[in-house]
């Protein structure tokens, strides 16, 4: 039997003879999947969200993903203008451009987790030109394979979730007066945190935290390191957090600022997306503005 996605926007009304203008996004994790449709016209028409139990994800290439592309009428179309496909890859490293040499970058990934990649791993590159800087990450053969086998010969690319936000927080960082805007995207138990002065990036990271005074702290002391004032500081909260997590009440006692952030403004979604948190796909929204910046 095929998973059974959690939430699900606009996936019956789309014909599989759309596919060819269409860009397919995809969010691939340990135990998520989430995809989005971009049509034609560049607006957001489908979104579907899975989570696996954790029992069954070392499973999640052999047997759980293949059935699902295969008997859903979305997936299982094409081919596609285009196909996006992000991963969340644990290591991961952003390097400026006038430094990076193709050859090392393997020896990137090395020096940032301390250890040599895995022999089902592989160093994957992608450059946003427009920032002047290139994403380096570790991508795993088995999905890279996956997915050129479940979409032969059409393009792909591949980039890591963090890819992701960083297209939609300068989406939203031209879109605002404040000089110094802080983004924390939440996942179960990491927390990833850029910061941008004058839409300019000069803070990104991932980390795990145990508790919310653990991930509290943190924020703090990077927030100090970045020489911003807790009492003054814009900072937007997205992904899997809600008003009544212990995280951001914890937050809300040094940050008076903390609010809820909202869908970027490039993103063009139709009625049905309304009845979405505007703060919880920030990263897959953040695929779809990839040809907008």
């Amino acid at each position: 039997m095929s998973p059974v996605p959690t939430v699900t926007i606009g996936a019956n009304a789309f014909e599989s003879s759309q596919t060819n203008g269409s860009i397919l996004c995809v969010e691939v994790g340990r135990d998520r999947f989430r995809f989005l449709v971009q049509n034609a016209r560049r607006q957001v028409c489908v979104l579907e969200d899975y989570t696996f139990p954790s029992l069954l994800n070392d499973h999640l290439l052999t047997g759980l993903l293949p059935a699902l592309i295969r008997e859903h009428p979305v997936l299982s179309a094409g081919p596609w203008q285009g196909i996006r496909v992000a991963v969340n890859s644990s290591t991961f490293t952003l390097v400026p451009a006038s430094l990076f040499r193709k050859e090392y970058a393997g020896s990137y990934l090395t020096l940032m987790r301390g250890g040599d990649l895995l022999p089902h791993e592989f160093a994957h590159v992608y450059a946003h030109h427009d920032e002047g800087f290139l994403s380096v990450f570790s991508l795993e053969h088995p999905v890279a394979d996956f997915f050129a086998e479940m979409y032969p010969l059409q393009p792909i690319t591949f980039v890591q979730q963090t890819d992701g936000l960083l297209w939609a927080t300068a989406s939203l960082a031209r879109h605002t007066l404040a000089p110094d805007q802080v983004w924390l995207y939440f996942e179960d138990e990491f927390v990833t945190i850029i910061y941008r002065h004058q839409q300019t990036l000069r803070y990104c990271n991932r980390v795990g935290y145990r508790n919310a005074q653990d991930l509290t702290y943190y924020v703090l002391y990077v927030l100090d390191e970045l020489k911003l004032l807790p009492e003054t500081t814009a900072v937007n909260l997205y992904g899997e957090i809600t008003p009544f997590a212990d995280a951001y009440t914890e937050l809300g006692r040094f940050l008076p600022n903390l609010t809820f952030g909202s869908v970027p403004p490039n993103l063009n979604a139709t009625a049905e997306f309304t009845e979405l948190p505007d703060h919880r796909y920030l990263a897959l929204y953040g695929l779809s503005l990839m040809s907008e910046l």
